[in-house]
């Protein structure tokens, strides 16, 4: 008797495991066909192989792309490699991307970057705080940006936010959008909730409209089983008027894999739309 009562117990354990990864993997998987958008002016941008998962611009047109991260059970195409930080000037004719130097003292050998932010003081200095992974564990870095060398100086570990007015916050796996406006007592309300068919990662702002770009993935399975015959696919969406009762969503740029894999972030600049990805690529647009 016992050992049945044991083996229906591993039976019903065992049934709410499939149901729970069942479960999991529709929410991993948002659609399985990519429909193709492509913009007309657009080309990858060189020394990215690797990843360049989150992206931040500034008013100026610097922008700071984190690139290389490596995370368990994510494919990575440099696993050797440590992460970095480069930066692009938009406002060049043809922007390139340079790494920048980070200041002694620092352990590049584990840099892991994943988030990005960066913030200007009253004094215009540049700073980034960035989400970093090394040997998997989650520490924030503060660097401050030395334009005239191009470098960055490492500050110190900390832990920290940065808060605006409106707050969103993408939740991946229910593939929604939340949207929250900050109080002056540092509360939050909970305006809204948008629901998306794909699967939502990095947010990015456009300052001079408030749209939001989002970089999405369509199958979160693809990320993590990967396979070269059938990679991940890219997405970007577009979202206007976020604020008002229907919000305009649109997709600006949708690709199977073939040119960029995996898209984690888009982030736009006086005309000009930079995409990043997890593990593969990054793309330039002219919009």
């Amino acid at each position: 008797m016992g050992r049945l009562v044991a083996l229906s117990l591993l039976g019903i354990a065992l049934a709410l495991l499939g149901e729970r990864f069942l479960a999991l993997r529709n929410r991993l998987k948002a659609s399985s066909q990519v429909q193709s958008v492509d913009l007309p002016n657009c080309h990858l941008i060189k020394g990215i192989e690797a990843g360049s998962e989150d992206i931040d611009i500034l008013p100026n047109g610097l922008a700071f792309l984190s690139v290389g991260l490596k995370c368990q059970g994510l494919h990575s195409f440099a696993p050797d490699k440590p992460g970095g930080i480069l930066m692009m000037d938009l406002e060049e004719e043809k922007p390139r991307a340079l790494e920048l130097r980070i200041s002694r003292g620092f352990d590049l050998a584990s840099f892991n970057p994943h988030g990005i932010s960066t913030f200007i003081d009253n004094d215009d200095i540049v700073y980034l705080f960035v989400v970093n992974h090394p040997e998997f564990k989650n520490t924030v870095e503060s660097f401050k940006f030395i334009e005239e060398e191009n470098s960055l100086l490492h500050l110190k570990t900390i832990k920290h936010e940065l808060l605006s007015r409106y707050i969103y916050v993408a939740d991946t796996l229910a593939h929604e959008i939340h949207v929250f406006e900050k109080h002056p007592n540092m509360n939050l309300t909970q305006l809204k909730v948008l629901n998306l068919d794909t699967l939502v990662n990095n947010l990015s702002i456009d300052p001079s409209s408030g749209d939001i770009w989002a970089g999405c993935h369509t199958d979160g399975q693809k990320l993590f089983v990967y396979d070269p015959n059938n990679p991940p696919s890219s997405e970007v969406l577009r979202i206007q008027n976020v604020l008002s009762e229907k919000p305009t969503v649109t997709t600006v740029y949708a690709n199977n894999g073939s040119v960029l894999q995996g898209s984690s972030v888009a982030s736009v600049y006086d005309g000009k739309l930079l995409i990043g990805t997890l593990y593969h690529r990054a793309l330039y647009c002219e919009l």
